[in-house]
């Protein structure tokens, strides 16, 4: 028994424990129907390695459906030996190469590291819409009005398994100590691709955790929204509302990420990804995961992790006085979360 925790606490924990064990699978399936799609040929090319201060650097790419090339950075040290794997999630606006500096570090640690961008970022996007994540605003808003594509979070979870399919073609990897870390964006969707792929061995989502339906419950949900404001706005006017509140967030997130603010959300997906090593990073004034909902998602952790016997494997670091960042000091503590649990 966890002396640090009350008896109710304890109770309550088996009990909602319990719930999330029995309920596991039907989400896992659900979120995988939903972004399901038809899986074509890797069809991997990489190219020459080019070697840096120690490193070796090496672009490589893959198809993860029809119509779909996801291009990415893999860095390495000399190592000949199969190497655990980190992969690094870029937020709205960036690109795999904002995860070079990440990489490095990773990789000198002893792990071969990796970055993609994203749809509708990077290499991925048009010149120009990259920078300013234009084309991505442009792809929600399209979601809102037709229903094809699942560009908010869902299809980078696919992108993400499909590079893990990739990974598992190498000699060079050992597959079964892969570790996923994402920010921001990426920070949602590595605890949402975590929750379903059993692959992801270690994850680590940085100022990502939330609950979207608190937010929606307790008038919260600007901060989120403004980081695709112009498709909200073209959404609500196009749907004749004029002073768009929670009801019609409600209904954004519905048509471009269905499950986001319900079965989907914070406190049902992290609780999926026990007893699995979880290390959530969040900033304590962070209007975009707002504490009393990150505390749903994590009391729900932990009632999960306590009742798998676990509890050593999910952490929760709150970064004092901090706002939508990450400090150097946790990306420190997330690399040495890696090392733990992964081995390098």
């Amino acid at each position: 028994m966890n002396k640090n925790l009350h008896p109710w606490v304890l109770l309550m924990g088996l009990l909602i424990g319990a719930r999330t064990l029995h309920s596991a699978p039907a989400t896992r399936a659900a979120f995988l129907q939903l972004i399901d799609r038809p899986r074509v040929a890797l069809a991997s090319e990489v190219a020459a390695p080019v070697n840096r201060e120690g490193l070796t650097e090496s672009a490589f790419s893959f198809a993860t459906e029809t119509g779909q090339r996801v291009p990415g950075i893999l860095v390495k040290g000399a190592s000949a030996d199969r190497r655990p794997v980190v992969i690094a999630l870029h937020g709205t606006g960036g690109n795999k190469e904002t995860q070079r500096a990440l990489l490095d570090e990773l990789a000198r640690a002893g792990f071969i590291s990796i970055a993609i961008d994203a749809r509708h970022h990077g290499a991925r996007a048009h010149a120009g819409a990259a920078a300013k994540a234009t084309e991505y605003v442009e792809a929600i808003l399209r979601t809102f009005r037709t229903g094809q594509g699942l560009p908010f979070f869902f299809d980078t979870a696919w992108d993400v398994m499909r590079l893990i399919d990739y990974l598992e073609t190498r000699p060079d990897v050992a597959a079964e100590r892969i570790g996923l870390i994402g920010f921001s964006k990426g920070g949602i969707e590595t605890y949402l691709t975590a929750a379903v792929d059993p692959r992801i061995a270690v994850a680590v989502p940085c100022i990502g955790v939330q609950s979207f339906q608190w937010a929606l419950a307790n008038d919260a949900w600007r901060s989120r929204i403004e980081t695709v404001q112009k498709a909200f706005d073209t959404a609500a006017r196009e749907s004749a509302i004029t002073q768009p509140g929670a009801a019609f967030v409600r209904t954004f997130y519905d048509r471009i990420a269905p499950g986001l603010a319900g079965e989907f959300d914070g406190p049902a997906m992290l609780p999926l990804i026990a007893p699995r090593p979880l290390l959530a990073i969040n900033g304590e004034i962070d209007p975009r995961t707002p504490g009393p909902g990150l505390k749903l998602c994590a009391d729900a952790a932990r009632a999960a992790y306590h009742a798998a016997g676990a509890d050593e494997k999910f952490v929760l670091h709150v970064q004092p006085a901090t706002a939508h960042k990450v400090l150097p000091s946790s990306i420190i503590l997330a690399r040495e979360w890696f090392v733990r649990w992964l081995r390098p």
